[in-house]
């Protein structure tokens, strides 16, 4: 059976590191998906790597997000591209197994631990039922 591709990383390429004008996102991008390409089979799910004009973490660049079908969203900050790839690539094969997503601060890998800016829980839908309600 191969790889199924509902695992998605998006990384900012507008993040800026204070005071200069490098944007180290399409730098991430590359190393990123060098370093997925060469854990093969040791991330059990394909995810597409792409990038974004923006994700609003302009006070934390670089900004990158991982998300998946049915599962809880993740946005990291402050990722350098010369010294957290290897934690990005153990956050997607943890990530991967993760059935809805969910992972407590101290099981993340590295810096992604307290580089975590967001998580949001995958959207779910509660359908109220219509008519009266029995009191």
């Amino acid at each position: 059976m191969g790889k199924t591709t509902s695992h998605k990383i998006t990384v900012c390429t507008s993040c800026k590191h204070k005071g200069t004008s490098c944007k180290p996102g399409y730098e991430l991008i590359n190393k990123l998906r060098t370093a997925i390409d060469q854990a093969g089979e040791a991330i059990p799910e394909e995810f597409e790597i792409s990038g974004v004009a923006c994700m609003a973490g302009c006070d934390r660049p670089c900004t990158v997000a991982y998300y998946g079908s049915r599962k809880a969203t993740y946005l990291f900050g402050d990722i350098d591209p010369d010294t957290d790839i290897q934690d990005l690539v153990e956050f997607a094969q943890q990530y991967a197994y993760l059935h809805d997503g969910w992972c407590s601060s101290v099981d993340r890998p590295g810096k992604l631990r307290k580089s975590t800016l967001a998580r949001v829980p995958t959207g779910m839908i509660a359908l109220e039922p219509t008519g009266e309600f029995a009191h």
